[in-house]
């Protein structure tokens, strides 16, 4: 990606966008196509690096796919759970987390050895979450720094259903849990303190597999036939939330933001924005695919300090970057806690977003499991000279610095910029789009 340059805009953002497909149901729909007999069309996918990096893992493993008009329309030829052949090479998640623990599920019933790897941030990132509950049940599984850090080596195993605490609320390590239990003897329990997301649910029931649920437990059994379906992809409620909070923080501005996932366990960003006092309508609201879609109408507002904590932050962990820029254009304290895991994704980013802030001349303090910010009332960011830039490779982080380049007071050359195509491969199309909206 060449470099990317922002600047501040001088007038309303008048405009209508639609954003990229979800990442998160763009894995999935691939991961769960392939594992069901028959053929599955999925339509709209996300061709972002890290979904790339999926789906040419799966055909490492012998599952036939076709792409046409740039992945708009996907078909994959699965022919159940136990059709994978072993693959010939070493399989590169690249900087994809999702694809990691999510494969690392499916692979540990299979009869052959698998060989995991990614890029120099994937290889820095906990693994032990995924590798523990999976050696529970039964899978033999290898890696680095005594078991908590890829590259990860899968043997062949037999696997038998659990009752699995999750020590902290993770949809990648429920779905690994969930892809293993398929393929396990007997009905396995995960059980939540705050329920994630739940697109692998959704997705797993939407072809066919019989899923219970008792309170934050999620039961799934054995043996289960799963069969090819038609999915469509909606908008990225995460990528979405980079263009509210530009919306949101531009003065005079109105934005409709067209097809976007709103599942519940997605929609935190919405709720923590609207009590920041950001105009927010949801309108043409749609069930597609198991997963409920609609237009967002959003107007720029005056925005308030908030503070936010526990059952919330699974709802919004990815958006907490870009809520961090609205929080600094708040009037007031904002306070984000219970939020560790943030130092466990791309980058630490509860430490980069720190760095981030300080460049942009807001007064900021670093928690252990979060940050609070001061907010600057909606004056506009003053670059601070004697601040560095964060280096990181982390999309979201750099996507959060473009935002905050529409309202600071010199043009900003982001930094990372180069990561964002892992999410986002068509965001400087759309960052255009809202400077060419605001002339």
């Amino acid at each position: 990606m060449k470099q990317l340059q922002v600047s501040n805009l001088k007038n309303p953002i008048k405009t209508t966008i639609l954003v990229p497909p979800d990442k998160s149901i763009s894995h999935r729909s691939l991961i769960i196509g392939s594992i069901a007999s028959g053929t599955t069309e999925i339509k709209n996918l996300l061709p972002s690096e890290d979904c790339l990096n999926t789906l040419k893992i799966i055909q490492h493993l012998g599952v036939e796919v076709n792409s046409f008009n740039n992945f708009e329309t996907v078909t994959i030829y699965g022919k159940g759970l136990n059709s994978f052949s072993e693959p010939k090479s070493i399989l590169n998640c690249g900087n994809s987390g999702t694809t990691m623990r999510l494969i690392s599920g499916l692979l540990s019933a299979q009869s052959f050895l698998s060989i995991l790897t990614g890029d120099d941030s994937l290889l820095n990132r906990p693994m032990g979450r995924v590798i523990e509950p999976l050696t529970l049940m039964g899978a033999k599984i290898f890696a680095r720094e005594h078991n908590t850090k890829a590259p990860i080596v899968i043997s062949p195993g037999i696997l038998h259903g659990i009752n699995y605490e999750m020590p902290i609320s993770s949809a990648q390590v429920k779905s690994a849990i969930m892809l293993a239990a398929l393929q396990a003897k007997g009905e396995t329990k995960i059980i939540e303190k705050e329920k994630s997301r739940d697109h692998t649910e959704r997705m797993l029931s939407a072809f066919g597999a019989t899923i219970k649920y008792e309170k934050n437990e999620v039961i799934i059994g054995s043996e289960q036939k799963l069969h090819a379906q038609n999915i469509y992809i909606p908008g990225d409620i995460s990528s979405a939330a980079f263009f509210i909070v530009a919306c949101s923080i531009i003065p005079d501005s109105e934005m409709v933001l067209q097809k976007v996932s709103v599942n519940p366990t997605r929609t935190g960003i919405i709720n923590t924005l609207k009590k920041m006092g950001v105009k927010i309508e949801i309108t043409n609201k749609k069930d597609i695919s198991g997963e409920p879609v609609a237009d967002l109408f959003i107007k720029s507002s005056d925005l308030t300090g908030v503070e936010i904590k526990g059952n919330t932050i699974p709802l919004l962990i990815d958006e907490i970057p870009i809520l961090c820029i609205a929080m600094a254009q708040a009037k007031g304290k904002s306070v984000i806690k219970d939020a560790k895991e943030l130092r466990f994704k791309e980058s630490d980013r509860i430490k980069t977003m720190v760095q981030v802030l300080k460049k942009l001349g807001v007064e900021v303090v670093e928690l252990e499991d979060g940050l609070e910010i001061s907010g600057l009332a909606g004056e506009p960011f003053k670059i601070n000279s004697t601040v560095e830039w964060p280096k990181h490779s982390d999309h979201r982080i750099a996507m959060s610095i473009a935002i905050a380049a529409l309202k600071a007071n010199e043009s900003i050359i982001i930094p990372g910029s180069e990561w964002i195509n892992t999410s986002f491969p068509n965001f400087e199309k759309l960052i255009n789009q809202l400077q060419m909206a605001a002339v």
